[in-house]
């Protein structure tokens, strides 16, 4: 008799765990885990006619879980102006005065993790190491350098065309958490501003796959 109940409770734990590994892999095919995006910022930026960026910005990101996903993505652009003055909120942006003598080329991979915390809102972290590049003036390499960009976001996920494609806009803190020593004349005018910058917006788009 007690071998009985202890086959039929074997049997009723194996039929549960069957059930649940169905269940599970169910579950798993109703998202797609891999995607590839870039930024609308790569197309709207890209049309400054007094400092163009030419910004590109590739996303390779896989989601290890519904709510964890990491991607990788490689990124250029340039900059003649110090990262501290925000582009939006700041006047000081884009004055003569305040204009790098030359400009910044910059070449980064970021390592990204999405965590999402309810719903389709999520909170994001970038790290990204760039090479960067000081041209003066005159187009000559200067010098070289190296720096640690990070963004703290904050966004939300929309799904599109049964989740074939996705939105996300979102709002970001950036931080220069460090770089080495600017050439004369760039650090003087990156020394007046902060290494944070709030709030700035975030276009991503991707395809999921």
């Amino acid at each position: 008799m007690q071998k009985k109940i202890i086959g039929i409770g074997l049997l009723l734990l194996l039929t549960n765990c069957t059930k649940a590994n169905a269940q599970n892999t169910k579950e798993e095919k109703t998202y797609k885990q891999w995607f590839v995006g870039t930024s609308l910022f790569v197309l709207l930026g890209n049309l400054d006619t007094k400092n163009p960026p030419q910004f590109f910005e590739l996303n390779l990101g896989y989601r290890i879980t519904r709510k964890d996903v990491i991607a990788l993505s490689p990124k250029t652009w340039k900059y003649a102006w110090p990262n501290g003055i925000h582009p939006f909120l700041n006047n000081a942006y884009k004055k003569a005065d305040e204009k790098f003598p030359g400009y910044v080329r910059e070449y980064g991979i970021t390592a990204s993790y999405t965590r999402f915390l309810w719903k389709e809102f999520y909170a994001q972290l970038d790290i990204m190491p760039t090479y960067q590049i000081f041209v003066n003036d005159y187009r000559t390499k200067i010098d070289d350098g190296f720096q640690v960009f990070n963004s703290y976001r904050i966004g939300y996920h929309f799904k599109l065309f049964k989740d074939k494609i996705f939105f996300q806009p979102s709002i970001c803190m950036t931080h220069r958490a460090y770089h080495t020593e600017l050439p004369d004349g760039f650090k003087q005018l990156d020394d007046k501003w902060s290494k944070f910058v709030f709030p700035e917006p975030g276009l991503n788009i991707g395809i999921n796959f």
